[in-house]
């Protein structure tokens, strides 16, 4: 291949010296590689001469048969590159967070920007973030490195349907500890829990282990039902809470250090920073 690029460029120029400055090579490189050619090809491809080179007439078949093939590989790479300029921007993100509040947010976003396509990798599991441009989550920002920004930083209320909350009066944590909770089993490391949110309440004695289930979706749902109180991150049950379908079972807040934030990861193509971007600039810090 090196020598077909030699080739080509000293065809182009009618001379080794100029195909070695384009090449960045020097002339006796250029000529080394042409003499590797013709002998590999067992003909001649240039006439060489005092003033410079002139194609023989395989030289000149030689010449067109390459500058097709170079136009056809400069067709395909730019086919490429218009291809991933269009592909879908990825986003890494919970269940939870993807149905609560991103996928609200795009119905957003693809109003003003809708020659930009966004694909959600949806996932409750700590799993590798290489395969995505962006990927949200929730933590302590400082843990993390890279370019990364605060989306909401949210407080946690205990929850439940109007119902649950006549027939299960509660005026203390100790109270609501006893009442049927329902536990949210996230596979990722860092979601605040029942015991986690009584011992910020002050309480640290038993909780009742009621219903258990791995999606925070069915979570609230289940609330919904009557079937037990919920952890309610207020950022993301604010729907709930302002359509009636969940109430505070007690009035109290717990401010958490974990942040919900976005991070933008390092081989991200440009359009995937004007989703950053906007993200960020379209959330409030509750």
């Amino acid at each position: 291949m090196t020598a077909l690029v030699a080739f080509e460029a000293a065809a182009r120029h009618e001379g080794f010296k100029s195909a070695a400055q384009e090449l960045n090579v020097t002339p006796a490189a250029i000529s080394h590689q042409v003499k590797a050619l013709e002998t590999e090809l067992r003909c001649l491809l240039f006439r060489r001469h005092h003033r410079g080179v002139q194609l023989t007439e395989t030289g000149a078949y030689l010449l067109v048969a390459l500058q097709r093939g170079f136009e056809a590989i400069g067709e395909a790479v730019d086919q490429l590159r218009k291809r991933s300029n269009h592909a879908s921007v990825t986003i890494r993100v919970t269940t939870a967070v993807s149905s609560l509040w991103l996928t609200p947010k795009l119905a957003q976003f693809w109003k003003s920007h809708g020659d930009i396509s966004v694909a959600q990798i949806v996932s409750d599991t700590d799993q590798s973030m290489v395969d995505c441009d962006l990927s949200i989550h929730y933590g302590n920002l400082s843990r993390d490195t890279g370019t990364r920004s605060i989306l909401f930083h949210d407080r946690i209320m205990a929850l439940g349907s109007p119902g649950f909350a006549r027939a299960h009066p509660a005026a203390t944590p100790r109270d609501l500890a006893g009442l049927p909770l329902i536990h949210f089993d996230s596979g990722n490391s860092g979601w605040t829990d029942w015991q986690d949110w009584f011992r910020f309440a002050g309480y640290d004695g038993p909780v009742k282990a009621s219903h258990r289930v791995n999606n925070y979706v069915i979570a609230l749902q289940a609330a919904c039902d009557d079937m037990g109180a919920v952890l309610g991150w207020v950022g993301l049950t604010h729907n709930y809470i302002a359509r009636g379908q969940l109430v505070p079972l007690l009035p109290l807040e717990v401010e958490t250090s974990e942040d919900f934030y976005v991070k933008l990861h390092p081989h991200a193509a440009e359009r995937a920073k004007t989703v950053y971007d906007w993200l960020v600039g379209s959330s409030t810090h509750i």
